[in-house]
């Protein structure tokens, strides 16, 4: 039986902590920083907790 792969885009943009909590890193920090003001980019740096259904599907992606 082959191995289970984890879902690639998934493990991209989340990650499991050690307590089992999905942590989402935050959109729009990819590109064009400049045009944004640095309080705007300190607050989209800050990763987000998931909760509810969006954090069970993410970790039935990620194999945890």
């Amino acid at each position: 039986m082959p191995k289970m792969k984890t879902n690639s885009a998934a493990s991209k943009r989340a990650r499991i902590t050690g307590s089992g909590k999905v942590m989402q890193v935050g959109s729009a920090m990819r590109h064009n920083l400049e045009h944004k003001s640095a309080r705007k980019r300190r607050a989209l740096a800050a990763d987000a907790v998931l909760r509810g259904g969006q954090a069970k599907k993410l970790k039935q992606l990620l194999q945890k």
